[in-house]
């Protein structure tokens, strides 16, 4: 059971070694790409719901 769990860290150690992690630059670039894409999708997304509730106000007036 022991030898087990020295086995699995050793691998994990292995396995981060492996692990390359972003820049800084990577991650703001990346960060910014999210914040517009969901700023994009709620523009969109609004729209389409202030037009669907006009729709249903003259359907149902």
């Amino acid at each position: 059971m022991f030898k087990k769990l020295v086995d699995f860290y050793q691998e994990v150690k292995l396995e981060l070694k492996k692990v390359v992690f972003p820049t800084k630059k990577e991650v703001i670039g990346s960060t910014w790409v999210v914040i517009i894409t969901v700023l994009i999708c709620a523009f969109f997304l609004g729209l389409v719901d202030m037009g669907l509730g006009k729709m249903m106000t003259l359907a149902f007036k």
